[in-house]
């Protein structure tokens, strides 16, 4: 945006800056006086043509070839501009140092990196040189400099074409999936309208796309720039110009409703104003919001915001900082599954002309990290911009016009260089059921990063199908838990620590009814290895327990231990029964009256599997509670 708006300006500061005339040629000077009238018209065509009469005229008419050049430059004629630079220099190179500096960013614009460079810091030995021009001469020759290097130290790039399924000979850009890959949500431009198409995924291939809905697309607004919830149940995107929205541009969220969408609301203040918000990202866990706006209290034209949900809905946002956003333009954000690694375009930070892509990773302490260029080929002269990754973060999805598609903007795919890749992520995808009827439950899903006890995950599986999708991030174990009122609670526990990419954990989770005799095995009950005393990263799992029976005040449970056939019966036996009077004593002290509790020991004697294997003789070390009266 600030490139083109210092184009425009300068265009029209060259008009009073070539007043000056270098030939006494009446029929030069009388075609250069008609350019000028063509100017103030805003006839950029007719302008050309009388301003190349007058070189035609006089081929040394220095001041109508450099504003000649000024209007191809206007007009995105970048060759040309650079052509009559060229021969305005040749001419007189001191004829004007603003030359130098239009000239280099053309040259960028071309991808004339060496050139640039030159002509860039020839301007920088003019004296009197505004302050606001030095700094734009230094961006360019920063653009210069990394793109000379960019260009020599290529990255691996094979875009993929999607196919006839996905593109079309309309537009089609801004492509986002789901966690397991299985839809594909994207706007296809057709004519001047702007709507959202779905494609399925059938064994590995794309079906046909199809339109998304009729209760988010309309026929008198655009609706574009979406971001889908992880596990496919929200879609975030930017409606222009609503009648319900609070400015030119608003961010909505829409809800699935079994096979179709609910109506989109505005999201309101605070992330929505007067102003301009548009390209919504949401975090894996569902509550952050990364956005782009021109509000005021940013770097730039546009910056990146995000807005966290809390209880009172979503929070006051917050600018993503000097580290992200530039006094330039920072748009099209994508944060990651692994919500530490985020992607967006800049024609700010340092890049190969236009807007480049670029990645930033969240430090230790809290911040966004300096962005690294993703490179060349991937950015290019043009304008790169709207990327968005699988959740295994080993593809990308982008949208390009320049190379031999179905037409107009296509969707490509192409495998990520492993340095610019994210965490690895992988996603838990379940069904819940009732044990007994079989029929789907909507439940509680709560999904625990076991060393923080804070939720990564909290939503609840689909009504209709009691189905729900969450990513989880390698490095860190985490503790699945899954409750309904009238139900027994489940309990599951999922390391990633030194995880390489697999498959994806599937489950199908019955839910049995509270009744005498039914138990839960409490996969997040740890102790460490002969020892008794419970491990901090228990207390989820326990607190779990307690809000369990705290729900059902009439419930008594023994809480039971168990261990494999490793080592001494006594030993085990007396181990076993320790570690249950470790739960039995800290639901006591958080408030569990005794009476509803007992523990007890049991040993090696109730093995849930054979003790043959590691991971076998791992399943039979553990902690169960049973309902003994209710």
């Amino acid at each position: 945006m600030k490139i083109v708006i210092i184009s425009v300006l300068s265009i029209f500061i060259s008009i009073s800056a070539w007043s000056q005339q270098t030939t006494t040629n009446k029929a030069a000077l009388k075609y250069f006086a008609a350019a000028h009238q063509n100017l103030d018209d805003h006839t950029y065509d007719e302008a050309i043509d009388n301003l190349q009469k007058a070189i035609n005229a006089d081929s040394k008419f220095i001041e109508a070839r450099a504003q000649l050049a000024d209007v191809f430059r206007l007009r995105h004629l970048y060759k040309q501009a650079i052509d009559q630079y060229l021969k305005v220099i040749a001419l007189n190179p001191d004829f004007n140092r603003s030359v130098y500096l239009k000239i280099g960013e053309c040259e960028i614009t071309e991808a004339k990196y060496p050139q640039a460079q030159q002509h860039l810091e020839k301007y920088l030995t003019f004296s009197d040189i505004t302050p606001q021009n030095n700094l734009y001469a230094q961006k360019l020759i920063n653009d210069s400099k990394f793109s000379i290097q960019a260009v020599q130290h290529p990255v691996t790039f094979k875009p993929v074409n999607m196919g006839p399924e996905i593109n079309t000979a309309a537009d089609e850009y801004l492509p986002v999936a789901t966690a397991d890959e299985s839809t594909l949500i994207f706007t296809r431009k057709i004519g001047n309208n702007e709507d959202f198409y779905k494609s399925m995924n059938n064994k590995g291939k794309w079906q046909t796309a199809s339109y998304l809905s009729d209760q988010i697309n309309t026929a008198q607004y655009n609706e574009g720039a979406q971001s889908v919830s992880q596990d496919g149940k929200y879609l975030f995107f930017t409606g222009c110009n609503r009648p319900d929205g609070m400015g030119r541009c608003d961010i909505y969220i829409a809800q699935k409703k079994g096979d179709d969408w609910g109506k989109p609301f505005d999201l309101s203040a605070p992330v929505n104003t007067s102003g301009w918000e548009s390209q919504p990202s949401i975090s894996a866990d569902g509550r952050t919001l990364y956005f782009v706006s021109n509000r005021s209290g940013g770097y730039g034209g546009y910056d990146i915001w995000k807005s966290t949900l809390t209880d009172k809905g979503w929070g006051q946002p917050e600018n993503l900082g000097p580290n992200i956003n530039t006094s330039y333009n920072e748009q099209s954000p994508f944060i990651h599954p692994d919500d530490s690694t985020l992607y967006f375009s800049s024609n700010g930070w340092p890049g190969l002309g236009n807007k480049d892509l670029f990645v930033s990773r969240l430090g230790k302490d809290g911040k966004w990290q300096k962005p690294e260029n993703l490179g060349y080929p991937i950015n290019s002269n043009g304008d790169e911009n709207g990327l968005t990754l699988t959740a295994s973060g080993n593809y990308a999805f982008f949208a390009s016009d320049n190379l031999n598609g179905f037409g107009g903007y296509d969707i490509y795919t192409f495998e990520l260089p492993v340095n610019v890749r994210p965490h690895v992520v992988t996603y838990v995808k379940g069904n819940v059921s009732d044990a007994q009827s079989k029929a789907p439950l909507e439940a509680a899903v709560e999904i625990i990063d076991l060393q923080s006890n804070l939720p990564v995950y909290q939503d609840y599986s689909s009504e209709d199908q009691g189905s729900f999708l969450a990513t989880i991030t390698s490095g860190k174990n985490y503790g699945l838990n899954i409750s309904k009122s009238g139900y027994l609670f489940y309990s599951e526990n999922f390391s990633l620590i030194g995880y390489k990419a697999k498959n994806p954990f599937n489950i199908s989770v019955s839910l049995s009814p509270i009744e005498v005799g039914n138990k839960v095995i409490l996969k997040n009950i740890f102790f460490d290895t002969n020892k008794f005393d419970l491990e901090s990263e228990s207390k989820s799992e326990l607190l779990k327990l307690i809000e369990f029976l705290t729900a059902n005040p009439t419930v008594h449970i023994e809480i039971s231990g168990h261990t494999d056939n490793v080592g001494p019966d006594q030993i085990n036996q007396t181990l076993s029964e320790n570690r249950a009077k470790s739960v039995y004593q800290y639901l006591i002290t958080n408030g569990i009256v005794a009476s509803r509790l007992v523990y007890k020991g049991y040993g090696k004697t109730q093995p849930i599997a054979s003790n043959d294997t590691d991971e076998d003789r791992a399943k039979n070390r553990r902690t169960e509670f049973k309902i003994i009266s209710k």
